[in-house]
């Protein structure tokens, strides 16, 4: 009877979200059973007792670490803390590291002095191991393929088989009430999101709303000039419509600020300078403002480590809401964005 291996999958969460999915897809698609902290709070103790009993449980644990440590429990982060008690109980680890040499974007390596020492200290804990390094998700999903392959031939576990010979009555009649229930939840959902989608549609009625009804001032450098000029307001919903399209894949703050300059220009026949077109505080404070109205979000794009610039892509809703504005802006056929 073939055996299900259960694997424990352990990462920091929202820096490698991306990676540890394309691990669980690869063990799903071996046909074994993937768990992960993602089920659990972390930081509470009795979700940290459910989270032990699934390692308990788990025939092989896998950890993937790239430039951040994760959060702390006290000293320890809580994927170290997970990595230290599935070694505590003999379950075997097989850790993979982000190749030191891959560019990796900058909001997703820890900074803090004391998390890059931790860091650093747990990847030689992990190297005492069994270990792979990687340098993409096509990569990871590799290896992590091959390297439970050979651990399910060399070092077998106990797994999971199923139960079928237990066929009596009693189970028909739990399958025949469990239907029943399926049923019944299937209503409810259905139910449900027809609930989502009226307060979803609420809700992007209320973001164009505060869109529209918000100013910012802006103010241009021109070339030749030695001082900011022409201090403008524009509603949210103009800036939004001119940014939106130059974020469809990811754009930097430096020049967000210069195609404001540009469209917004007052003067016809003036040209603004190409280097911060617009003042770099006032356009931050407006993409402050566009992530919290989750529109904007940070790209996750690649860099060099040493790219400092900050770089911004539109969210999931944004490009909801870009799509409502940008049918309104062809259903009135205006010719210019900064007419809107």
């Amino acid at each position: 009877m073939k055996t299900k291996y259960q694997i424990f999958v352990s990462s920091t969460y929202e820096d490698l979200k991306e990676d540890r999915d394309i691990v669980i897809k690869s063990i799903l698609e071996m046909g074994h059973i993937p768990v992960g902290m993602e089920m659990f709070s972390a930081g509470d103790e009795e979700q940290w007792s459910l989270i032990k009993k699934q390692i308990d449980d788990s025939d092989y644990y896998i950890v993937i670490v790239a430039h951040r440590y994760g959060s702390l429990d006290g000293n320890i982060s809580y994927t170290e803390k997970e990595y230290d008690y599935a070694s505590s109980i003999n379950i075997p680890t097989l850790g993979f590291l982000i190749n030191e040499s891959v560019s990796w974007p900058a909001f997703k390596i820890d900074k803090e002095p004391k998390k890059v020492k931790a860091l650093k200290a747990f990847k030689e804990k992990i190297k005492k191991k069994i270990i792979a390094f990687w340098d993409n998700k096509t990569d990871l999903y590799g290896k992590t393929s091959i390297a439970l392959m050979k651990q399910f031939n060399t070092n077998p576990r106990v797994g999971w088989v199923r139960a079928n010979k237990y066929n009596g009555p009693e189970i028909l009649a739990e399958i025949s009430r469990l239907s029943k229930e399926n049923s019944e939840l299937r209503n409810e959902i259905e139910k449900a999101n027809t609930q989502s989608n009226l307060d979803e549609k609420k809700e992007e009625k209320k973001i164009l709303t505060i869109l529209r009804h918000n100013k910012r001032q802006l103010q241009f450098f021109y070339i030749g000039e030695t001082d900011w000029k022409d201090r403008t307001e524009y509603t949210l919903f103009q800036i939004f419509n001119v940014l939106a399209p130059e974020m469809l894949i990811e754009n930097s703050l430096e020049k967000c600020s210069r195609i404001l300059g540009i469209v917004f220009n007052p003067r016809d026949t003036t040209k603004v300078r190409a280097e911060w077109a617009t003042p770099s505080n006032t356009v931050r404070k407006i993409l402050a403002d566009l992530n919290v109205l989750n529109l904007i979000e940070p790209s996750n794009k690649q860099h060099k480590v040493a790219d400092n610039n900050e770089y911004w892509t539109l969210s999931k809703k944004g490009k909801q809401i870009y799509k409502i504005v940008r049918e309104e802006v062809m259903e009135k056929n205006l010719p210019i964005d900064k007419d809107l």
